[in-house]
């Protein structure tokens, strides 16, 4: 019997043994969020105001996504846009969306129609194959006034959560074997216990091989959309923006009157008061008693000079 239960317990050190070998493949934590730098490829794009093309996603990116042996890369895009007519162009966006097979991850919107000051967020999951033609689609939408895009190549973590699920698949196989042989109760309840811990962490694992499974094939476009009076100058060539800056300045000027307008119209029971109290002001001004003028005093004449007396004229010197 101290012989058997000796070989059992060997038998499971060698089995921890072996999980523990599995599980120094990957990163310390154990999850894929981990992974080193150098094992992590970034992209980064800006593209030209209003553009819409990906330079990143390859045209077989749904048959790369599903190839066990390829590399496994998630997309990810984020745009900022306007538009002078924010219902049409939501529209268009939801259109996009369900024609390309995305769905809604998160949205949220802010303003109201009356100050047509509305804006919106979306964050969008689109299926990696129809990835180009969603970020097309939404380019038709609206004016696009960037786009940036990048691509996280997690290949090695994916590999790594792999290899951990081989070696706890290789371990819950070694311990069924043992509870078969197991002859005592207490015996038993140790390979249990080791078992539940296995079966644990195999869940673990496998939810984050599906988590990054759907990233891979589940592109994340986040949009943010504004509704404007005017739309921004999208213009790259010298002459383009030059054009653009005479029509927004145009544009600008109309505006402006337009909102002097508006002001005057909100602001005339104050103009009113105002012109009533001016004209009452002048009334009363006019009907006050005008103060009588006092008479300039008389300007005395200057002292007439003394008269010379005969005798007293000066002689002259000789």
């Amino acid at each position: 019997m101290k012989k058997r239960i000796v070989r059992i317990t060997a038998a499971l050190c060698a089995a921890a043994l072996l999980a523990g070998c599995g599980s120094s493949i990957g990163s310390k934590d154990g999850g894929y969020y981990a992974t080193e730098a150098a094992a992590q490829e970034s992209y980064n794009y800006d593209s030209a105001a209003g553009g819409t093309d990906s330079s990143l996603v390859p045209e077989n990116a749904a048959e790369a996504a599903t190839d066990e042996t390829a590399q496994k890369i998630i997309y990810n895009a984020s745009l900022s846009m306007e538009s002078t007519d924010f219902d049409t162009t939501r529209e268009a966006l939801m259109t996009a969306v369900e024609a390309n097979g995305a769905w809604l991850e998160s949205t949220s919107l802010y303003g109201t129609e009356k100050d047509h000051d509305r804006t919106a967020d979306y964050t969008v999951r689109v299926p990696v194959g129809s990835y180009r033609a969603f970020l097309a689609a939404v380019g038709d939408a609206g004016s696009v006034l960037n786009i940036s895009e990048s691509a996280e190549n997690i290949t090695s973590s994916y590999i790594d959560v792999q290899a951990r699920l081989s070696a706890l698949e290789a371990q819950r196989d070694r311990l069924n074997a043992l509870a078969d042989q197991a002859e005592t109760t207490a015996d038993l309840l140790e390979i249990e216990s080791q078992l539940s811990d296995v079966q644990y962490q195999l869940e673990s694992y496998t939810c984050q091989l599906r988590s990054m499974d759907q990233q891979v094939s589940y592109s994340t476009v986040d949009i943010y959309l504004r509704e404007v009076a005017t739309l921004t100058p999208t213009g790259v060539t010298f002459g383009e923006r030059i054009a653009d800056a005479f029509g927004g300045g145009w544009d600008a000027f109309v505006g402006f009157l337009q909102g002097l307008v508006i002001a005057l119209v909100y602001l005339w029971p104050v103009l009113l008061i105002a012109v009533a109290v001016v004209f009452i002001l002048r009334k009363v001004w006019k009907k006050r008693p005008k103060k009588e003028k006092l008479p300039k005093p008389a300007q005395t004449p200057p002292p007439a000079e003394y008269p010379v007396k005969p005798g007293d004229e000066p002689k002259p010197k000789y």
